[in-house]
């Protein structure tokens, strides 16, 4: 490929993101499982799984539009926790940080005249409108039930619990989503 645009490169860093943001989010769940905290491990480990096929469909992105695409290695994450609101105010920072590269990229795609890479992302934002949300709403939930996390559970199971059918507007993953 000759030539690599600036959003083309913002593409392929934030593919390093979403895999070490599904990093970060396993690390997370491991901690909560070794807690004892079994839906709130359940809920992280499919967060896991979700930054992961947010990745592959930026590599299958790459693919389908005749891009170099490469599996980088993936970012620090951090394994200790002192608490579940620590856990968790991590994560809706991780959530945001995610925003604001997103929304760097599709930027940089208008100002680069890719209204394919533009169109793509529109997906992303939406998604991250609704990531942000939700973990806001965690933490404020965590934060209410101070050291009865059995509240939280609840509203895990309740509120968080998988079960949607897949978004049929959401990009291919490479390989398949998980």
């Amino acid at each position: 490929m000759t030539d690599e645009s600036k959003f083309h490169a913002l593409l392929r860093d934030q593919v390093r993101s979403e895999f070490t943001a599904a990093q970060q989010y396993l690390a997370i769940a491991v901690w909560l499982d070794d807690a004892d905290l079994p839906q709130l491990a359940a809920h992280f480990y499919a967060q896991a799984v979700e930054e992961r096929n947010h990745a592959m469909m930026m590599v299958q992105y790459q693919l389908d539009n005749d891009l170099t695409a490469t599996i980088p290695s993936v970012g620090e994450v951090q394994n200790d926790f002192a608490s579940v609101e620590e856990l968790v105010q991590l994560a809706l920072t991780q959530e945001k940080q995610v925003t604001e590269q997103i929304t760097t990229l599709a930027r940089t795609a208008r100002d680069e005249d890719d209204y394919l890479g533009e169109q793509f992302l529109q997906w992303f934002l939406k998604e991250q409108v609704e990531e942000v949300a939700s973990m806001t709403t965690l933490l404020t939930i965590v934060r209410r039930a101070g050291d009865d996390l059995f509240h939280v559970e609840d509203f895990v199971a309740r509120e968080l619990a998988r079960g949607d059918a897949a978004d049929a507007t959401a990009p291919a993953a490479a390989g398949g989503a998980l």
